[in-house]
């Protein structure tokens, strides 16, 4: 018992706490000194101190035995499953609120067990352990880890921080940028008076409103051609493609996140397509993110043979919210990696998509901090409205995004094959969880914020809409997010000024007002048709002949670019046979029209609602696989082919 205090181990110091300062010890204050009884009793804390020593090593081979006991599971392909044991101790509740949950679950850590200032705190590698222990030097000196798996220790920091992340993740964006703060009660109150005084005037003075519509609605044209001469622009003057510079030698840590909701038709095939990326297995990470109460999606993944490098992740209920941005910003707690990129359940991106996306990062300068790639549909020739979609999806993509991204202007996000720096979405609060477009909302943001968006040389294949009412559902869904975006990026015009600058607000104004006008004055657009017939105008008796004429030359011109840019995105998309089909499009977009009365009706009766688009009609493509073509060597076509459709993915381990 006569152990000196410099003998003490420097690792267990920290078990004996005294209360006041006392000097150093000698053997003579071992002995029993009746006279002064103030003098703390040495053996009493000696013993204490030793018991400490002993029953910190019994704690720690008791946690060492609980938890990294393995039990195995059979073979699973070439991989075998561990499931390691529960720690029964439970979590140290008050260290954990010490720090937010994104602290917790970033580095791992679970602390467990504590005495005085050491702690033993489940970790899923110990390197981690000097950055954590640099985090908490206020909390403990020294910090014990004992490895677990990252399963057990999320399930436990999940649990302790559901409330805090599921608030979070329905407010992570602050209210003056965010749809939340969206005022139902005054929009509709507003909606109307505006309506009362619109159907008076209608009935007084038709002429003038049928005039005043017919200005706005050329309006609208000019902005909406101004944003398609950016990419007729950049088809005119775009160069060579330089040659591809050689990946980084460390590569990044990618999180692809995959939002499913009622998904059941399209698990199995979303499985085998993203089984066939090239990207190394252990720098990637897949989050396939469910709503905790589809059991629908939860009972056909659970039937799948998920790889290691596949996550599954429940997203507790909250006030009420389901929308796929909210479901996001709840996976991305849990996400690793520094690129973060999203992909919808349809999509069926090419095998060397993430080797592209890390080298564009590598060699993209720093205020690039987003890339959006090229989207089109494997179905194209299902039926004519699947030709049409993918003619529209095609000049939009590979056309006018183009342009947009090479004049740096405001790119709205796509919504999937989305890359942006993990870094940059904390700065912005990640996605807006009541934006039913939080794509297009992200792509302003990151402008505010004087950071560029660019395109990507690679295209994801997904499922067009062929059916009248989803085709209608999906659009009115889209087309009610612009004008919530708009509206709330515009509740402050000067401060978005002063954020975007001259050139990018023009650019802002010409896609919002452009597309939401477009589709919502189109029949008054479609009038000035009745000029080139030979047939009288309405608004004949207030408008001279020259203005209507100038109007009817101007749509003829529209439509005549619009034709073009589908033709130029067909030969792009290597489907040069669509573009037979642009001059029905003026037909094909009668549907957009309703689908925006569709969208302006939900403003004010439901802002928030999220028409979920049905997937999984078209589960592969026709015989010839067109959609492959030009995207992958003859040998991946070939391999492909013969290996599409097996009834098990398959994985490289």
């Amino acid at each position: 018992m006569g152990m000196d205090n410099g003998q003490i181990p420097s690792q267990h110091r920290v078990l004996f706490q005294r209360s006041q300062k006392l000097r150093p010890i000698s053997v003579s204050d071992l002995r029993p000194n009746p006279a002064n009884t103030s003098e703390p009793p040495y053996d009493g804390l000696l013993a204490d101190h030793l018991n400490n020593i002993a029953r910190l090593k019994r704690l720690r081979a008791d946690a060492v035995d609980r938890i990294l006991r393995i039990h195995r599971k059979p073979k699973v392909g070439n991989h075998i499953r561990p499931t390691p044991v529960t720690p029964k101790r439970e979590a140290l509740r008050d260290i954990l609120d010490q720090r937010p949950a994104q602290f917790w679950l970033q580095h791992c850590a679970l602390p467990f067990d504590r005495m005085g200032r050491t702690a033993l705190v489940l970790v899923t590698d110990a390197k981690c352990v000097t950055a954590l222990q640099e985090e908490l030097s206020d909390i403990f000196d020294e910090i014990l880890p004992v490895i677990a798996e990252r399963d057990v220790i999320e399930k436990q920091l999940l649990a302790h921080f559901s409330e805090t992340l599921t608030t979070a993740a329905n407010q992570s964006v602050p209210a003056a940028q965010s749809c939340r703060s969206y005022n139902i009660a005054r929009a509709r109150l507003y909606a109307g008076i505006t309506g009362f005084f619109l159907t008076a005037a209608l009935i007084f003075t038709p002429v003038l409103v049928l005039t005043c519509l017919s200005v706005l609605a050329f309006m609208s044209l000019v902005f909406f051609t101004l944003l398609r001469s950016a990419g007729m622009y950049w088809m005119l003057h775009r160069k060579s493609i330089p040659p591809k510079p050689n990946l980084p030698s460390e590569r990044p840590f990618i999180s692809m996140i995959v939002p499913l909701y009622r998904e059941a038709e399209i698990g199995k095939q979303l499985l085998r397509r993203l089984c066939r990326l090239s990207y190394p297995r252990d720098r990637l990470e897949i989050l396939l993110v469910l709503e905790a109460d589809d059991d629908v999606t939860r009972n056909a993944v659970r039937c799948a043979d998920l790889p290691p490098w596949f996550r599954v992740v429940h997203v507790p209920p909250k006030d009420g919210l389901k929308t796929k941005p909210r479901a996001m910003n709840y996976a991305l707690n849990l996400c690793r990696g520094e690129i973060i990129g999203v992909w919808d359940a349809e999509d069926a991106p090419a095998p060397h998509q993430l080797d592209i996306v890390a080298q564009k990062f590598a060699n993209a300068p720093e205020n690039t901090v987003c890339f959006q790639g090229i989207l089109d549909f494997y179905n194209p020739d299902h039926n004519w409205i699947s030709r049409c979609f993918s003619l529209e999806y095609a000049g939009w993509f590979r056309v006018v995004l183009q342009g947009l991204a090479h004049l740096k202007l405001v790119v709205p996000l796509g919504g999937t094959t989305m890359f942006i720096r993990r870094d940059v979405l904390n700065q912005l609060g990640a996605w807006d969880a009541h934006n039913v477009t939080e794509d297009a909302d992200l792509g302003i943001r990151i402008a505010r914020k004087g950071w560029q968006t660019q395109m990507l040389p690679i295209t994801t294949y997904e499922e067009a809409n062929s059916r009248v009412i989803p085709w209608i559902k999906q659009r009115s869904r889209w087309l009610k997010g612009f004008i919530m975006t708009y509206l709330v990026h515009m509740r402050r015009p000067k401060v978005l000024l002063q954020d975007l600058g001259l050139w990018r607000f023009v650019g802002f104004q010409a896609f919002f007002l452009g597309t939401i006008g477009h589709f919502l004055l189109a029949p008054i657009l479609w009038s000035f048709w009745l000029v080139a017939l030979g047939i009288t105008h309405p608004t004949q008796t207030m408008l001279p002949a020259s203005a209507l004429n100038i109007a009817t030359v101007t749509l003829i011109v529209f439509e005549l670019m619009n034709i073009t840019i589908w033709w130029f995105g067909a030969r792009a998309s290597g489907r040069p046979w669509l573009a037979l089909w642009s001059i029905t499009m003026p037909i094909y977009f009668i549907m957009g029209c309703a689908a925006a009365y569709k969208a302006l009706y939900e403003i004010f009766a439901a802002p928030f609602f999220w028409d979920k688009t049905a997937h999984g009609v078209h589960h592969r493509p026709r015989h010839r696989h067109r959609w492959f073509h030009g995207q992958a060597s003859p040998q991946t076509r070939q391999r492909f082919a013969l290996n599409a459709w097996c009834k098990r993915p398959k994985y490289d381990p």
